[in-house]
């Protein structure tokens, strides 16, 4: 019972998601583009594909327990979203995860991979809402800092608020038990606040730098390329 509200709750989060989403790129976003449903769907689709595979690729942190695991799968989900919206952005975050789980499953009673959908949305839409409101290399750095500080912020109270709790509680693992895996790597680490401070944060931090940079150098390389049939592929208004 607990897992299917869990998941019900995964549902409606991600339901008001793209409903915010949806409405942020209407009223919003200044740049906004009709293309064809099947040029959409195939990019969106094609960098959730990357965004997946790159989630397998997991790296330990020397300051953080072995649950809390550095992956780049925002990378792809941001480029996703400076393309073509914030709208695509959130799906590619939701189909990334969807797909990991089909190719290696959950370790975490599904708790991490909501987590890391759920926290992803919250540098990935700033950042994308940001940039697309006056697109330009000023606006994407300005979103890529403002999305890294978001996600900093909202990762760590949501997982000290919500995450850590029902990790215990779907996993079967007490609390002291997950604050003694951080006490092992950590001797400050002590209680559920300062896990969050001495592990959660600077993972965030640490995180939101290195997939702002890359898209950052990677995005200014490869929009040309995108974006060079965009007027033949869009829809007429």
């Amino acid at each position: 019972m607990e897992n299917f509200k869990f998941v019900l709750t995964c549902v409606a989060i991600f339901a008001a998601i793209i409903l915010v989403a949806s409405m942020l790129e209407k009223f919003v976003c200044k740049d906004r583009k009709r293309f064809s449903s099947t040029h959409y769907i195939s990019y969106t689709s094609i960098f959730a594909a990357m965004a997946g595979v790159l989630m397998l690729i997991e790296i330990p942190l020397f300051f953080a327990p072995g649950f809390y695991k550095l992956d780049l799968s925002e990378l792809p989900a941001l480029i996703c979203t400076f393309y073509l919206g914030p709208v695509a952005g959130v799906v590619c975050e939701l189909l990334k995860v969807v797909i990991k789980l089909l190719l290696k499953g959950t370790s975490t009673a599904y708790v991490g991979d909501f987590a890391n959908f759920f926290v992803g949305c919250s540098m990935v839409l700033p950042a994308s809402v940001i940039y697309h409101a006056k697109p330009g290399k000023k606006s994407a750095i300005i979103g890529l800092v403002a999305g890294t500080v978001i996600m900093t912020i909202f990762g760590s109270l949501f997982n000290a608020v919500y995450l850590l709790p029902k990790f215990s509680e779907l996993f079967g693992m007490p609390m002291e038990a997950i604050i003694g895996m951080g006490s092992d790597v950590n001797g400050a680490i002590n209680s559920v606040s300062t896990l969050v401070l001495f592990a959660v944060v600077p993972f965030n931090l640490l995180k939101g730098a290195v997939v702002s940079v890359l898209t950052f150098l990677l995005y200014k390389r490869i929009s040309p390329i995108l974006h060079k049939s965009d007027e033949k592929l869009q829809k007429k208004a």
